[in-house]
């Protein structure tokens, strides 16, 4: 039998090419495959019983007849996969320990997995936009999600062979700038503190927003100096770069700590030359009208649009996140030639990319234009135990550098208690890894689309779905081969099919893998993966705790040593995707 890597794909295409043999009608029957109850099997197929109750038949009977001719097929012999109907109609798929091993041996590399993968985005062109921060304000916890979030997402597009555009569309344009440069001026500000220019820009912007607030002169005073900015007065442009730059510079030293890299840094500046072209285009097709003033885009057939307009150009003339959004997307399209693009952000602004994809859908196809396939990756809150949206213990968002210094500060205090041996160059080392990954893994193993409590002994702990059980998990394996003085992948020849309960358990967890990988990809939900690799680390802890690697039989030995390899390729290569570095010594 082939050793095909996606059961699911592959097992789906052989039931459908034998379903007018078993006497089915085609258009009422979906070839419908998963993950079995491992108690039965490795992969069942529901189709027939759908089927039967469309045609009222005996859904049994459908399945029986399947069967059969599923049974004569040369691509499930016998010898590699048994096949069986359990309860109603249900058909139930359970590979040999023999086929086992030979997908094992045959998928034994991050190469071989990602040769198989890549074929899923294959010469598709794919920007993710994420992160973007503002400028002239510190980054706090609430930026982690989407920075880590969508830095996983460009490595799973990226290894399903993507070409991935990573473009951090920063806020670095608007009102905001205007009572920026009022402030900065009257304060005499002067940019030399390079180390704590951003804090003292953050604390001008607090003090000019509030007297803006609350004196009409100079709200008109910030007012006239963002109009200066717009026309390009020299002092107002060279102040607005260099606050832009000192905040950049601030967001790279958190973005080279958590690893997250970007192609490009186009903020909503880049578009403002390009709006009117947006503004033109929308009126001239008829997608745009003038509302109260301003111009907007109604989707009157949208059941909860129909009387929510989406603003374009506000009443006093100025562009927003609309107008610089659709900006945004044409230039992707006609510079870039995406095929598809992808937002991730939180989700208070699902209503927004809503009503930006659908505007896109409609400008596009009135110029008969590609569509790019648009998708809002959103995400919850992070909250304290108070189940509030985490803060300090004055109220202030929490500072996202301080945070992470203090997950490698809470790391240290664990590594050191546990390994008092270790020199405090190496203790840092790890700590550092853990404590960073304890963060980050916590963010990405919940569902994004949920809200999520932070709490630094759950995500700290060596037990439980945590990075620091997987990095253990990790690190135990390799001191495995460091003991047997051997690297992974050698001695593997002498092998034979897997015998024990669980070896074989082992066997089938490994290769249920491209499984939860598609989904991962097909959903853009992290946490799928990062249960499958918990999942993983546990199913290898119980071979390894009942079954000896170093034994005497050959035999017995090299099938172990590959279950021991593959676990480990698989951990060190899906925790690369979560953004997470792994270490052979803990």
């Amino acid at each position: 039998m082939t050793l095909h890597f996606d059961f699911i794909k592959e097992l789906e295409n052989i039931i459908s090419n034998h379903i007018e043999e078993a006497g089915i009608e085609a258009d009422k029957f979906q070839a419908m495959v998963q993950p079995a109850d491992p108690r039965f099997g490795d992969f069942q197929a529901n189709g027939a019983f759908a089927y039967a109750k469309q045609i009222k038949k005996n859904p049994r009977e459908v399945a029986t007849k399947l069967l059969e001719c599923l049974k004569k097929s040369p691509q499930l012999p016998s010898d590699s996969v048994d096949i069986q109907i359990a309860g109603p109609g249900f058909i139930n798929f359970k590979f040999s320990p023999q086929y086992l091993l030979n997908w094992l041996q045959h998928y034994h590399s991050e190469t071989s997995l990602r040769d198989q993968t890549s074929t899923t985005f294959e010469n598709k062109k794919v920007v993710v936009d994420f992160s973007s921060p503002n400028t002239a304000k510190q980054m706090h916890v609430g930026h982690i999600r989407s920075a880590i979030i969508g830095e996983t997402i460009c490595r799973l597009l990226s290894f399903s062979g993507a070409t991935v555009i990573r473009d951090n569309h920063i806020g670095d344009w608007g009102t905001q700038f205007g009572i920026l440069t009022l402030a900065i001026k009257k304060n005499n500000f002067s940019f030399d503190d390079a180390e704590n220019a951003l804090e003292e820009i953050e604390d001008l912007y607090r003090e000019g927003n509030k007297a803006a607030k609350e004196d009409d002169d100079t709200l008109n005073a910030a007012r006239q100096e963002l109009v200066k900015l717009q026309n390009g007065d020299s002092e107002n442009l060279a102040i607005w770069k260099k606050i832009n730059e000192i905040s950049y510079k601030a967001f790279d030293k958190i973005y080279k700590t958590l690893d997250v890299t970007f192609d490009h840094v186009l903020g909503e500046s880049h578009y403002r030359d390009q709006v009117d072209r947006v503004y033109k285009e929308l009126a001239d097709l008829n997608i745009a009208e003038e509302s109260d003033g301003a111009l907007v885009v109604f989707h009157k057939n949208h059941p909860r649009f129909a009387k929510q307009p989406f603003i374009i150009r506000k009443k006093d003339g100025a562009s927003n996140y609309g107008t610089t959004d659709l900006a945004t997307v044409l230039f992707r399209k006609e510079e870039w030639e995406a095929d598809k693009i992808v937002y991730v952000t939180d989700g208070r602004q699902q209503d927004h990319f809503e009503q930006l994809f659908l505007t896109v859908n409609k400008w596009f196809e009135a110029n008969k234009q590609i569509v790019p396939n648009l998708t809002h990756v959103w995400f919850g809150t992070i909250l304290g135990s108070d189940g509030k949206a985490i803060k300090t213990r004055d109220g202030s968002p929490i500072l996202l550098k301080d945070l992470l210094n203090e997950a490698v500060e809470r790391a240290l205090a664990i590594v050191s208690e546990k390994n008092p041996d270790l020199s405090p160059d190496e203790q840092k080392s790890i700590a550092t890894t853990v404590g960073l990954a304890a963060v980050r893994y916590a963010d990405l193993s919940q569902n994004r689309t949920s809200d999520y409590v932070f709490e630094w002994d759950k995500i700290l702990s060596f037990e439980g779905n945590t990075a620091p059980y997987l990095l253990y998990a990790v690190a135990r394996i390799h001191s495995i081969f460091r003991k047997l003085e051997l690297q992974p992948g050698e001695n593997e020849d002498a092998a034979t099919a897997f015998e024990t309960d669980e070896e074989i358990a082992l066997a089938r967890k490994i290769m249920a893998y491209p499984v939860t990988l598609n989904q991962t990809i097909t959903d853009l939900k992290p946490h799928f993966l990062c249960t499958y690799l918990y999942q993983l680390a546990g199913t290898f802890s119980s071979f390894y705790n009942s079954n000896k690697v170093n034994v005497e039989d050959p035999a017995i030995k090299s099938r172990r040593l590959i279950l021991c390899s593959r676990t480990l390729t698989l951990l060190k290569t899906n925790l690369k995707l979560l953004g997470i570095e792994t270490i052979e010594r803990m």
